[in-house]
């Protein structure tokens, strides 16, 4: 396989650099407007305290269908016209939220800008797809988590900066310029690393049978449908975050902090990760860690029964979920591509889409069940964890026709 010098006039560095910023404009698209939440909802007059979560679920509703045309059609037509599609549906998207006059319409743009990063977010996993296969890639994608956090640590603090000096609106300027400056980064330096010989003609039957391979595949399926339930507690729990700090537990604008800080937990742990997993393995690191979320969690669901929960408990909890997340994310997406390496752009499309939708509709039930207690939260991830672990030993098994013949 060419190395990645020889695909692009960037080096290894700059190219996970790209990468990690390309996956990052989910991040930043969602996390710099947390704080804003509650001025948004009191500015265009949300009906409920839970509407304004609705804001963070539609990007994630867009990114999902948005993913089922991005993938195919960048096996067909490479990677770097996907990019340049995606970037420019998100900058409208942007100035749609930006002179949104209602909270209805700002959640349009919201969608169509969900429809845009599908671009950016495809095209990275598929340009890590391109150059490596197991344990490397998972390897690989774990720097690009690790650089890739710092961007959710920050971003908070970014639109909590700028509110400080201007009002909510002006984070779509910041979203506007971050996507435009990725977008020159791409046309000058990011050269195409689908090579036309491996491209896939976009057609219904293609589609059709590497949805059909998708879903077929065993682990692929069992490990695709862990993303949907871990993320969607994930999600869950940031569309109450906001209320979770500046509510409940009324941190004001120390909340950015905080969660700037469970980012970087996260972060250490993806570094972590990217250290240890050649050496003992995607699998037995992913139980480790979802078993670990499931346990922490059923054990700070039962002490709400006994003492009233402070914000250093769920301090200490949610530490621990973040250094695990750490740990699942790279894993998970990987066992998960790693039967698929024929048909990356279709199958990292309906494994991005199928969680994305199944982690939208669980994180989006868990935020509007949002009672001004952390139960929800702590109910799905400990739930939805359990599911998950049941999930990866189904995947891991082995049945009568995985055995050897000559054993069977």
């Amino acid at each position: 396989m060419p190395s990645i010098s020889q695909r692009s006039e960037m080096g290894a560095k700059e190219f996970t650099v790209l990468v990690a910023l390309l996956m990052s404009i989910v991040a930043i698209s969602i996390d710099a407007l947390l704080p804003a939440l509650g001025l948004i909802g009191q500015d265009l007059k949300a009906t409920d305290s839970n509407q304004p979560q609705l804001l963070i679920s539609l990007i994630f509703l867009g990114m999902a269908i948005g993913q089922l045309i991005a993938g195919p059609l960048s096996d067909a037509l490479g990677r770097k016209p996907i990019l340049f599609a995606g970037f420019a549906l998100y900058l409208a998207g942007t100035v749609f939220c930006f002179f949104a006059p209602t909270l209805s319409e700002l959640m349009i743009g919201r969608f169509i800008q969900g429809l845009g990063v599908s671009g950016p977010y495809i095209a990275a996993i598929s340009l890590v797809r391109d150059q490596f296969s197991g344990a490397k890639m998972a390897r690989t994608m774990s720097f690009v988590m690790m650089i890739f956090v710092l961007v959710p640590a920050i971003a908070p603090t970014l639109g909590q900066a700028i509110m400080f000096v201007a009002d909510w609106h002006s984070i779509f300027i910041m979203y506007f310029l971050y996507a435009a400056i990725l977008l020159v980064w791409i046309a000058t330096r990011l050269k195409e690393t689908l090579a036309k010989p491996d491209r896939i003609p976009f057609t219904y039957s293609g589609f059709k049978n590497g949805f059909k391979e998708v879903l077929s595949n065993r682990q692929t399926l069992c490990y695709m449908l862990c993303m949907g339930l871990f993320f969607g507690s994930f999600i869950g729990y940031l569309n109450s975050s906001q209320q979770i700090f500046q509510v409940q537990f009324n941190t004001g604008a120390l909340f950015s902090l905080y969660f700037g800080a469970l980012a970087l937990v996260l972060g250490f742990s993806s570094l972590l990760n990217a250290r240890i997993v050649e050496a003992f393995g995607m699998r037995p690191i992913a139980l480790c860690a979802i078993t670990t979320v499931v346990i922490a969690s059923l054990i700070f669901w039962a002490l709400h029964s006994f003492v009233n929960v402070t914000l250093w408990m769920f301090l200490t909890y949610a530490t621990v979920l973040f250094f695990c997340f750490g740990l699942l994310f790279g894993n998970v997406n990987a066992l998960a591509m790693e039967p698929m390496g024929h048909v990356a752009g279709i199958a990292s499309a309906v494994i991005g889409s199928v969680s994305s939708i199944l982690s939208m509709g669980i994180g989006t039930l868990i935020g509007q069940l949002y009672d001004n207690t952390l139960i929800p939260v702590v109910m799905g991830f400990s739930l939805l964890g359990l599911l998950a672990l049941g999930l990866m030993y189904i995947a891991d098994s082995k049945t009568p026709d995985d055995l050897d013949p000559a054993i069977a």
